[in-house]
């Protein structure tokens, strides 16, 4: 029996094949970025080809699939998405213009205005008026919302979107306009407020909701295409999509809150971070995702995923559980060029998948940091996905040549500069990242997957003072195998405003009781195996204006002193997040949560490899680094566990190549992992 996870990128979609011994399988094929399930299917026939079986043999044998989806993000990077409308309170349509009353970058006087997902002709007001305790103040007028129904039908909207305000209290009037949106438009997305983020705060919720609306029917549509196809294909297990904060759930709940997966594969590689930092001893682990499109980063504080509630993607608020992921326009794919002063940008277009760096030979002819790697000597032309893709040296030297003659160098000058410029970039995105959470990344390792990360993860942790890196066997498609390391997940919140010292014990234990029985509930109606459930509270100092997650695992719940304890809770999270806490403040509880986790078994870990005679390199190349050399190479599956490497070499994989510099260790592990000891005084 095998355990299949698919993450579809940018430029590749990765595939990985676990069997019930651990050994895995990877396979890549090219993304289609008009119908992703396409490129799933190719994959399949590849990874199917890798095992010595058929697809339908495979899938036939295979015990679950685990999916990471990009059309939600697509969507909402090229505005793409659905025709939307939306339902608000009368004289409050506007909330999704007016946002929050600032500026992304409130220094930038040139900075345009946003336009909103939904346009103005598009929102309109209905008479109803709820109050913040949930009491009704003005009953909802139905020929005010019938009319507004037919306005919609009238525009011809894929989906609507109804935020009221406080429904986040009471949901009776969203409900009942629901209903009417149900009888008069069936075939219409439907996106509920009091569904999809009960919590307070208008301008989040409202956004939240019309996000859910904008990329729901995409989502819809291609997962039901998918799960039919691979029906079709002999596949009858279940198909469990990988949501923004981690955890994976089933197609049917994924269609309901489609906004959950706007970070659905980088939520992947997280995934896989944190059973590498158990696996390696790196409970403090930067996880450094480089594909062909963009890079991936976050921060693992003794070995716990980063979550956050005030994620953004676009510049649309998506206040739903996320993954604390930055991303940056750095990937193999990202197009160099010579701006105003002979200043060397790269970033963040991209060639992506179609047309691709112009070495790829299918048209595309902008220089990108992959026809620079190749320029450099540092890929294989002829080996290129284990030989399946043969690269073009001279496509990529016509490419960087207009560049190199506008920046006055020569052409492997230029792809010098390029390799440097992008490794800066993927380094000051650390340091921002590290910044903002006042961490000290010296004190971290760097965990490089993705398929270009390994030519670049020695360089950028050098200009981070980080001292080790971290490789794995599967770097290429580690995201894919960190999906098959995740549990099905849910999480039930609402809004319980009040400072910990006015709070009363009994209500708490009332509240997260009530929030335990929907969680686990909702969790018991697609699963059969064990459920764990976590508490936790949004909290925030008085003055402050955005609240911090904080865990509530391990609090005695009959204790008295209740509001004390978790007051206590949140210091010791602040103090974790920025090094500090206030003694002398009171916080303030926001939100209360519970998040149902059902067990699923744990993917095997991989098998340690025999010991053998250390592997000799199987070749030697010309490689321009700090000056030209004659560099070893050595083909990664090959190194004996144990085996050591010193710099400057290569190792080579299939889908992935590893940069030794000057003066680093590479140690071979059991796994057939590379664990890098970088030399800082080079």
């Amino acid at each position: 029996m095998w355990r299949i996870g698919i993450d579809v990128g940018g430029t590749f979609t990765d595939l990985v094949a676990v069997d019930a011994r651990g050994r895995t399988t990877i396979a890549k094929a090219p993304s289609t970025p008009a119908d992703p399930s396409l490129g799933v299917l190719d994959g399949l026939d590849r990874l199917a080809a890798a095992l010595g079986v058929n697809r339908a043999a495979m899938l036939g044998a295979t015990q679950r699939i685990v999916h990471g989806t990009t059309v939600a993000t697509n969507a909402l990077l090229t505005r793409g998405g659905a025709r939307v409308g939306l339902l608000a309170t009368a004289g409050h349509r506007d909330v999704l213009e007016m946002r929050e009353g600032l500026k992304d970058d409130r220094y930038d006087l040139r900075l345009a205005r946003p336009a909103p997902l939904v346009p103005r002709e598009r929102r309109l007001g209905v008479r109803e008026r709820i109050g913040p305790e949930g009491q009704i103040l003005t009953r909802l007028d139905r020929r005010s919302l019938d009319a507004a129904i037919a306005r919609l039908a009238r525009e011809r909207v894929d989906a609507v979107a109804i935020c009221f305000l406080h429904s986040w209290r009471n949901p009776a009037h969203e409900r009942a306009a629901a209903r009417a949106v149900r009888r008069a438009m069936p075939a219409a997305f439907l996106s509920v407020s009091s569904d999809v983020l009960p919590r307070i705060k208008e301008y989040e919720r409202t956004s939240t909701t019309a996000v859910n609306a904008y990329v729901g029917p995409l989502v819809a549509r291609y997962l039901d295409r998918l799960a039919a196809r691979l029906e079709g294909a002999g596949y009858r297990g279940p198909v469990l999509i990988i949501h923004s904060s981690g955890g994976v759930a089933p197609i049917a709940e994924t269609i309901r809150r489609p906004a959950a997966t706007a970070l659905s594969g980088p939520a992947g590689g997280v995934a896989a971070a944190q059973r590498v930092a158990a696996i390696a001893a790196a409970p403090d682990l930067i996880a450094f995702d480089m594909g062909g499109t963009s890079t991936d980063i976050s921060l693992l504080l003794g070995g716990e995923r980063p979550l956050t509630n005030a994620r953004g993607l676009a510049g649309e608020r998506i206040a739903l559980p996320s993954l604390d992921i930055v991303s940056i326009g750095a990937g193999g794919g990202s197009v160099a060029r010579a701006e105003a002063g002979g200043l060397l940008r790269v970033g963040p277009q991209s060639a992506g998948a179609e047309p691709g760096p112009a070495c790829y030979g299918r048209g595309g002819r902008a220089p990108t940091v992959t026809d620079a790697n190749l320029v450099l000597g540092r890929l294989d032309a002829a080996g290129f996905l284990g030989g399946a893709m043969r690269l073009d040296d001279e496509a990529a030297r016509r490419a960087i040549g207009p560049l190199a003659r506008a920046l006055g160098l020569g052409i492997a000058a230029a792809a010098a500069g390029i390799v440097r410029v992008v490794d800066t970039n993927m380094a000051e995105a650390v340091r921002l990242m590290a910044a903002r959470r006042g961490v000290d990344v010296r004190r971290f390792a760097l965990l490089a997957f993705g398929g270009a990360a390994g030519l670049h993860a020695t360089a950028v942790a050098r200009q981070l003072g980080i001292a080790r890196v971290v490789v794995p066997r599967v770097a290429s498609v580690l995201s894919a195998w960190g999906m098959l390391s995740t549990d099905l997940e849910i999480e039930v919140t609402r809004s319980h405003v009040g400072e910990t010292a006015a709070l009363d014990s009994a209500t708490l234990r009332r509240l997260f009781a009530a929030l335990e029985r929907e969680a686990r509930a909702r969790m018991a109606s697609w699963h059969r195996g064990r459920i764990v459930l976590r508490r936790a509270a949004d909290m925030r100092y008085g003055e402050q204006v955005y609240e911090i997650d904080v865990p509530l695992d391990g609090v005695a719940w009959n204790a008295a002193d209740l509001p004390r304890r978790i007051a206590a809770c949140f210091a010791r999270r602040h103090e974790a997040l920025f090094t500090y806490s206030l003694a002398d403040r009171t916080p303030v509880m926001v939100n209360a949560s519970v998040r149902a986790i059902g067990r699923l078994e744990a993917t095997p870990r991989e098998p340690r490899r025999r010991a053998h005679a250390p592997a000799k390199p199987r070749a030697h190349r010309r490689m321009l680094l700090d000056r030209p050399r004659r560099v070893p190479v050595y083909d990664l599956e090959a190194l004996a566990p144990g085996q050591r490497l010193r710099g400057p070499a290569l190792v080579e994989a299939a889908t992935t190549s590893v940069l030794l510099m000057s003066g680093d260790l590479a140690r071979t592990t059991a796994e057939g992992w590379l664990d890098i000891a970088v030399d800082l005084r080079a």
